[in-house]
């Protein structure tokens, strides 16, 4: 039986990250790429419950979907394949997703959901947007699902690699990292339409905060792949003790 990889993104099925990762996964089995139709870079696991989705096939082989990268993967693993994938990548992202990024990025929230539904997943991202690298980026997606797929971890992990954009014999080795921090983002933008109203551009992100050794922004400033493990858990186990002290507290 033939080892199946399932492909998504969020920069829509058109990206040349994708149309990359693609092709360099077809080295390891049978690959079906489902991404967004559109780009849907930010969506975060937004889900489309509103509405049907539909599944539509590209020229390229390609199938896109009138969602978000969360619907990409969910709708392919729960209805649209015939088959349960055995991996599933997302990427490769134009820019990275480091830091707090990761809780809005579409790249990461396409990779999430496969993990969500018990399958092994890796966010691919390169760190400067433009694709200036590429080459570098699919190199290290090769490494790392070679290594998945000769090494596999004892249950299904969620990967999050961010790869410098630098050519290949200049990439220092890999690193395992943990999120960074940002400052606070950038207050919106106000404008105005042509008709007079209010319109509001969400800020740039925030400043680097914390991007000491250890971290993914030390990793990609130091030229080495970043590979964060991700849990989804939000359960904040730190304040148990001082939340149930001020529940008994309420009157």
């Amino acid at each position: 039986m033939p080892f199946r990889i399932l492909v998504s993104n969020d920069d829509g099925y058109f990206s040349p990250g994708i149309a990359a990762l693609a092709e360099a996964m077809r080295g390891f089995g049978e690959v079906t790429v489902v991404a967004p139709e559109a780009d849907r870079s930010g969506a975060s696991n937004s889900l489309t419950l509103d509405r049907p989705l539909y599944v539509r096939e590209s020229s390229s082989g390609f199938h896109y979907v009138n969602g978000t990268p969360t619907d990409c993967v969910h709708v392919a693993v729960t209805g649209f394949l015939q088959h349960r994938p055995d991996l599933v990548v997302s990427g490769i992202n134009n820019g990275q997703n480091v830091a707090e990024d990761t809780l809005y990025s579409g790249t990461v929230a396409a990779a999430m959901e496969g993990f969500l539904l018990g399958i092994p997943s890796v966010a691919f991202s390169l760190a400067d947007r433009g694709f200036g690298q590429l080459d570098t980026a699919v190199y290290v997606a090769q490494r790392v699902v070679a290594g998945l797929i000769q090494r596999p971890f004892a249950s299904p992990r969620l990967l999050n690699v961010n790869i410098p954009n630098v050519p290949l014999e200049a990439l220092k080795g890999y690193r395992m990292t943990r999120l960074g921090r940002r400052h606070v983002a950038q207050p919106v933008v106000r404008v105005e339409s042509p008709r007079g109203e209010p319109m509001f551009w969400v800020g740039a992100p925030g400043a680097i905060k914390e991007a000491g050794p250890g971290t993914d922004f030390h990793a990609l400033q130091n030229q080495e792949v970043s590979i964060t493990p991700l849990r989804v858990d939000l359960g904040d186990s730190a304040a148990s003790d001082e939340v149930a002290a001020w529940l008994e507290s309420l009157p």
